[in-house]
């Protein structure tokens, strides 16, 4: 495989450039030449260290860690003397030096900078406490996690594998419903509704993606203004991809990442969806959907698909026709009552330990009935801890190495 670089040069001032390049030489002729703005007024230059990475990404991640050295530290990297780089590591922020983890230590034996690794950075940022740096570090987790790119896959392997012993903890709700029920603006209505419970936030936005151009427009944070600007919440967006289902194709690995870093509620908002797309409901604790007054007749309420698998029908914007919203709720309670007649004996309506799919009317643009939904919500997640199905639910993530690398944590 062919070796990056990371690179120092002492330019003919005294001044110090730091670069990265795949090409050490061919780099080098250009410096001679020239054409690298910063040393192009500062020749003759003189490289004094490199180092050799395995990936790009590493040789980033250490060109702009050197970028940040004093001039005495890069002075020490140049002599080799690792323990002075060390001990003004330490002497500068009191935080580990480059013999721990976060740096990397020099291979003598080799004679080469063993490469940086940006997956363990990132998981010390989302379990780390410093709310301004979990959010940049839960947001790189999951473009890491969302790349296709091939040198970034074990990467974001080592990242999941990290992060799973503290995952678990989070409940997740599932919010679906066909576009323009007002998903968002109940989702943010719950989520601040639940910030001032004292509960941590965290949303994932899946957006569909163009079938022509590729694209998403990626909205959804726009329309949840308020609670964006809370730094107890995290929103993320993300392009469907394709993905069939109403949801992302990594919006199982995101979750995890919100759980690790321990927000309480992790909720997962699909694309405006059909009948058949019904993957997040396999994938979350409580599945949510959303109607709307006037949407179809008793027959259209007693289609199979999304609305058998709904463990919580919200009626939303009731407040635009309180009578057709009332007309609704009783064509969906009908319809839920029949699908616990056929396929679901855990519905049987004499048990009361076990829970029984609801229909609510709210209004989440005035944030009326958000209370009774999330008692009904917290209702329903002491019935599934009592009669053991929370402890049951199935694993969240499929890679064949996940489950090892938990059991040996």
């Amino acid at each position: 495989m062919k070796p990056f670089f990371v690179y120092l040069l002492r330019c003919a001032d005294g001044a110090y450039y730091c670069g990265q390049t795949d090409d050490i030489d061919a780099r080098m002729q250009q410096h001679d030449a020239g054409k690298i703005g910063f040393t192009s007024t500062r020749k003759p230059v003189e490289l004094v260290w490199q180092g050799e990475f395995e990936t790009r990404v590493a040789a980033i991640a250490f060109e702009q860690r050197i970028k940040g050295w004093s001039r005495a530290k890069k002075e020490a990297l140049i002599a080799g003397d690792w323990c002075r780089v060390s001990e003004l590591a330490r002497s500068e922020s009191g935080e580990r030096s480059l013999d721990g983890p976060q740096e990397g230590p020099f291979d003598s034996a080799q004679d080469r900078l063993r490469p940086a690794q940006p997956e363990r950075v990132l998981v010390a940022g989302v379990l780390g406490s410093d709310p301004h740096a979990q959010r940049r570090a839960i947001a790189k987790a999951i473009t890491l996690l969302e790349s296709t790119r091939a040198e970034h896959r074990q990467q974001a392997d080592e990242l999941l594998n990290a992060l799973l012993p503290h995952t678990g903890k989070s409940f997740r709700l599932g919010i679906s419903g066909v576009p323009g029920v007002g998903k968002s603006t109940f989702i943010e209505a719950l989520g601040l509704f639940l910030i001032a419970q004292g509960h941590r936030v965290a949303v994932l936005a899946v957006d569909p993606s163009s079938s022509v151009s590729g694209g998403s427009i990626l909205g959804d944070k726009t329309r949840m203004e308020r609670l964006s600007a809370d730094e107890r919440a995290f929103i993320r967006p993300s392009p469907a991809g394709g993905t069939l289902g109403g949801v992302a194709a990594k919006t199982r690995e995101a979750m995890l990442v919100c759980e690790a870093a321990g927000y309480g509620v992790v909720i997962v908002e699909t694309v405006g969806v059909g009948q058949s797309e019904t993957a997040v409901a396999g994938m979350t604790d409580m599945f949510v959907l959303l109607q709307l007054p006037n949407a179809g007749d008793d027959l259209q309420a007693i289609k199979r698909g999304v609305m058998e698998l709904a463990d919580l029908v919200v009626i939303n914007k009731a407040d635009l026709d309180e009578a057709a919203a009332t007309r609704a709720r009783a064509q969906i309670t009908s319809a839920l009552r029949l699908f616990g007649q056929q396929g679901h004996p855990h519905h049987a309506r004499h048990d009361r330990s076990l829970w029984h799919p609801l229909v609510l009317q709210l209004s989440a643009l005035r944030g009326t009935g958000l209370a009774e939904f999330w008692g009904h919500v917290s209702h329903f997640r002491e019935l599934q801890r009592a009669s053991g199905r929370a402890a049951a639910r199935p694993y969240l993530i499929s890679l064949s190495s996940s489950a090892t690398a938990a059991s040996s944590c």
